[in-house]
């Protein structure tokens, strides 16, 4: 907890001092803007809430491939590695510590586009379910760390991380039907959109703003812990790899 701790501490204090990570915020509330112009001029009042909610999602994954993929690669760069691998606490953890702060930053979108929502079109998003959608914004947060350990863990092995990156962003808005749901996709490659936990994220928000009751939402909520957990173990098994091999060929300040 020390170690997470830690790392939690000093990503605030990095994004205090070159605030490139707060980048995101900035555009969430134009995505907003954006899709609230198309669902209006589509006649469709009952998608507002969700085109709403489709910039948050879009902001947490954002900050996860832009700026908590790359963790482990700018401290190569900056020759820092070494000694955050010396302290007796894992990688890992101080990893994860320091996506949690992303994370929590990339949650302040909700709020922006609740007012860009409100101040510009006038609407807001029904809290009919207010304790489950807060559940599901924190399971995703906490899925959306996890996958970036793996990102994280992954991209210091290539050169072209930023390709990848630059790559992965929207796909994954379609295939975890960030906007549109998962059921307008076609049928094959619906079950390949079920392995993306964004796909189930974007379900049940999509679920806690309508009256009707949210149904097997336990099980859904744990869908997305289970898949997030999946990908942090996957990317510190990755991490541990990576680092025993960038050791052995003295690698670790290297590019």
């Amino acid at each position: 907890m020390r170690g997470f701790l830690a790392g939690f501490g000093l990503e605030l204090r990095i994004v205090r001092a070159a605030p490139d990570a707060l980048m995101p915020l900035l555009t969430a509330p134009l995505f907003a803007l954006v899709f609230l112009a198309i669902v209006r001029q589509s006649g469709r009042a009952d998608l507002e809430a969700d085109a709403l909610l489709a910039p948050v999602l879009m902001t947490l994954w954002w900050v996860a491939l832009q700026h908590a993929g790359h963790l482990i690669t700018g401290d190569r760069w900056q020759a820092l590695l070494e000694p955050v691998i010396a302290t007796p606490t894992s990688l890992a953890t101080i990893l994860l510590g320091r996506i949690a702060a992303l994370m929590g930053l990339g949650l302040l979108s909700f709020g922006e586009v609740l007012i860009v929502g409100k101040l510009v079109f006038g609407v807001g998003v029904p809290f009919e379910h207010p304790v489950e959608m807060a559940l599901t914004l924190l399971a995703t947060a906490f899925a959306t760390a996890g996958t970036a350990i793996a990102f994280a863990a992954v991209f210091v092995m290539t050169r072209n991380a930023y390709t990848f990156t630059n790559s992965l962003s929207f796909p994954l808005y379609l295939l975890g039907g960030v906007f549109v749901p998962v059921a307008f996709l076609p049928g094959w490659i619906q079950p390949v959109s079920s392995g993306v936990f964004m796909s189930w994220s974007a379900d049940l928000l999509r679920a806690t703003v309508k009256r009707d009751g949210i149904g097997d939402f336990w099980s859904r909520l744990a869908m997305i812990v289970a898949l997030g957990a999946a990908s942090f173990l996957l990317g510190r098994l990755i991490l541990f790899h990576v680092l025993a091999r960038m050791r052995a060929k003295g690698e670790l300040a290297t590019v």
